[in-house]
Formats: structure tokens, C-alpha cells, sequence
């Protein structure tokens, strides 16, 4: 009878439980800004369908047919269309890194490589129209992230040219490979590029490497990129890399035993 019992208060309370549930309101917004998958550990480990599930919009998203000022977008060029690395009409700054067919072909960038989390305490108000005029201006992603693939090849400080590369490229028949064959040949080895596509391409198109390290080189910034070691290299780094690092950001590290990075 006691064992009886005790199903019986069992089965109620499963009862009560799950009638309370359904009887919960759907997520709004205001509670849904703060789940955990927002903020860390959660975040690390978030995946793009996790987060498409309420960001869809992000890549349902097109440019518009005109600007402002009238101007019908099939009748201009935005910035990024004049490299000969992209093809296609104009797109958005998300598809653009996650969907479109050069994306997807070097690229295996994640919504949380960029995005590691937004506490809504430190937003700006000026993200929307109808912001929070009481809320401080902060950066939702680091730049540091941009310039991890856009930072300008800094040939100046390592004096390996005098000048811009659209000026001396013409010495190297404009392919970086002619020198990077045989020097810096560790390179890419991180979880947010497809290296061996990319080796590929730039085996096929020369401005491969031009579209990102100096076409679509980030307000003209160099970025310090950790310096791998790679055969022939030696133990002895150049005045101009002795602060580098040796590695990428752990996160970013590709295998489980961190091994390969970005040169």
C-alpha cells in the first residue's frame, strides 16, 4: 500500500509538473537575450544551427535594389566586386563570409568564431531605432577578429618591399607564392579556414592571396600574426617578429592537440 502510495503521489506531482509546463508562456525576447548559449561556456561550444534558430534572418537578408540616393545597385559596384576573387551580384556582409561560393570554399568560419556572446548590459544605443539611449557603447566583436584575415601584408617592416604591392607586385609577377614556396610554408592551420583549399586556389589565382591580405586589407592595419616555425625557418625570429606570438588564440587551434596555426 505504502509502495502504492507512493506512485500514486508520484504520478500527481508528473501530472501537476507537466500541466504547470505547458501552461508557460513561449520565451520572449527579453528572457531569451539572456540564455546561457550567450554567454560563456555556452558559447564556445554554440552551433550555427543553435544560433540560426532565432537568427535566421541574418542570411534571409539581401542588399537593396537602390541606394539612398537612388542609384540602382545592378547598375554599380560595391568595393569587394572589383577583386577578382568574388563573382556574383552584390550580397550581404554575413552571406558573404558564410554562404556565397567563395565562402564556402576557403572559409569554415562559425557564427561563434566572431560572435562570442553580447551581453545586452553593453550594448550601444545607437544598434537600432528604437535603442536604449542609457546603455554604453562597446563592440559586439573584437576587430582583432577582422583582422585575423584582413590585416595588410606589412611588407614595410619586414623590408621585403619598398612599396605597395599594387606598385611592386610586378617584380613577383604579382604572386605572393613566388617567395612564400619556400618561406612561411606553415600557414592557415586554423579551424576557421579551409588551408588546403586555399593553397589551391592561390596555386590557380594569384589574387587569392591579394583579396585578403591587401584588397581587402582591413582600414590599412598590419596584423601581428603568430609566427609558426616551418622547414628551414630556424630558431632565430627577425628584429621585426620577436614579439610574436607563436600561436593563434586556443579557440581557434585546429585538432585536438592544438597542433597547426595561423601563420
Amino acid at each position: 500500500m505504502i509502495f502504492s502510495g507512493r506512485i500514486a503521489v508520484l504520478l500527481l506531482f508528473v501530472g501537476i509538473s507537466t500541466a504547470a509546463m505547458a501552461e508557460q508562456p513561449a520565451l520572449d525576447y527579453e528572457r531569451a537575450r539572456w540564455d546561457p548559449i550567450h554567454f560563456k561556456p555556452a558559447i564556445d561550444k554554440a552551433t550555427n544551427q543553435q544560433c540560426l534558430a532565432c537568427h535566421q534572418e541574418i542570411l534571409d537578408r539581401k542588399v537593396l535594389e537602390s541606394s539612398p540616393a537612388g542609384v540602382a545597385t545592378s547598375e554599380t559596384l560595391a568595393w569587394y566586386q572589383t577583386l577578382d576573387t568574388y563573382a556574383g551580384e552584390q550580397d550581404t556582409f554575413h552571406r558573404r563570409h558564410l554562404v556565397t561560393p567563395f565562402a564556402t570554399e576557403v572559409m569554415d568560419l562559425k557564427c561563434n568564431t566572431c560572435h562570442q556572446g553580447n551581453d545586452p548590459r553593453e550594448e550601444t544605443a545607437n544598434a537600432a531605432a528604437d535603442g536604449n539611449p542609457d546603455l554604453t557603447q562597446r563592440k559586439h566583436v573584437k576587430p582583432e577578429i577582422c583582422l585575423m584575415c584582413h590585416g595588410q601584408h606589412n611588407a614595410a617592416i619586414m623590408g621585403v618591399a619598398p612599396g605597395d604591392w599594387r606598385e611592386t607586385g610586378k617584380v613577383f609577377n604579382f604572386n605572393c607564392l613566388t617567395c612564400h614556396a619556400a618561406i612561411r610554408t606553415t600557414r592557415h592551420q586554423v579551424n576557421y579556414l579551409k588551408a588546403d583549399a586555399i593553397e589551391k586556389a592561390a596555386q590557380e589565382e594569384p589574387d587569392v592571396c591579394f583579396g585578403c591580405h591587401g584588397g581587402r586589407a582591413w582600414y590599412r592595419t598590419a596584423y601581428p600574426y603568430p609566427r609558426n616555425s616551418w622547414p628551414g625557418s630556424g630558431d632565430v625570429a627577425p628584429d621585426w617578429a620577436k614579439d610574436r606570438p607563436t600561436q593563434s588564440e586556443a579557440r581557434f587551434l585546429t585538432g585536438a592537440t592544438g597542433e597547426g596555426d595561423q601563420p
